[in-house]
């Protein structure tokens, strides 16, 4: 790799753990942590298609993850079994058809991520994302976490419940998408999850809270990158685990 890319690398994965973890902050206060690791999984069919006909995986986990959210939606509106049961159903099935079509030579890419063959124009593009998303959670942040308490209080101060449940569901979609390029389709939930856990220990208020998730977030996956770059280990598996030890930490300096 050349300085440049190495540069391109940096840049990109602290703008996808920032935002993983600032709306991690959000899915930990909404107990929805978990479902970052379910549509994870609904990603590596595009994974797998991207890897065969060598096309963007953020693209290829994005079409999954659409596809993958209807036919949830579908089969609640017709069975009327519980989400969480249809969810499994569908992501275990992704992983079935998954391995079925990946190539051997892919399954890295797949499991961990690869983040070896970041370019200007995907560097360029993820930041404009990251960016976006935020500013538009950061709009909805106060109401979000209204709703988590309760949805008719919300709607008593004429939050649009369902406006925002959907525009924070889109914004839930796009950062696993964009999440699965540096850890793959199997930790994304850690991804979100670890950061905002680790800044609840470490927090007195809600900008404490947010904010630390995001700065906990970008800091686990510069330093998990670092090290990548040092012993060419697979970077996903190196940021779970800088992000897991950042947790640990803060279970210490809490019980101090």
């Amino acid at each position: 790799m050349t300085n440049l890319q190495i540069i391109f690398i940096f840049i990109l994965v602290s703008f996808v753990g920032g935002i993983a973890g600032y709306i991690g902050s959000l899915m930990v206060t909404k107990r929805m942590a978990l479902m970052g690791g379910a549509l994870g999984h609904l990603t590596m069919p595009g994974i797998a298609l991207a890897a065969i006909y060598n096309f963007d995986v953020f693209l290829g986990a994005l079409i999954c993850l659409f596809f993958g959210i209807i036919l949830i939606w579908l089969l609640e509106q017709r069975t009327q079994l519980p989400i969480e049961a249809l969810t499994a159903v569908v992501f275990a099935s992704s992983l079935a058809i998954t391995f079925l079509v990946l190539p051997e030579g892919k399954t890295i890419l797949a499991l961990v991520g690869d983040v070896s063959q970041i370019s200007f124009q995907v560097t360029v593009i993820t930041v404009i994302l990251s960016t976006i998303i935020f500013f538009i959670i950061k709009k909805i942040f106060s109401g979000l976490v209204l709703m988590s308490i309760s949805n008719n209080i919300a709607s008593s101060i004429h939050i649009d419940v369902k406006k925002y449940k959907l525009i924070y569901l889109i914004s839930i979609a796009l950062v696993i998408a964009l999440g699965v390029r540096i850890v793959g389709g199997l930790m994304t939930a850690a991804l979100v999850a670890i950061p905002a856990c680790t800044s609840k220990n470490l927090s007195k208020n809600l900008f404490q809270y947010s904010y630390g998730s995001m700065f906990l977030g970008s800091l686990a996956c510069i330093l998990g990158t670092l090290i990548f770059i040092i012993t060419n280990i697979p970077a996903g598996p190196l940021i779970i685990i800088s992000s897991s030890l950042f947790f640990a930490i803060s279970l210490f300096l809490k019980k101090g």
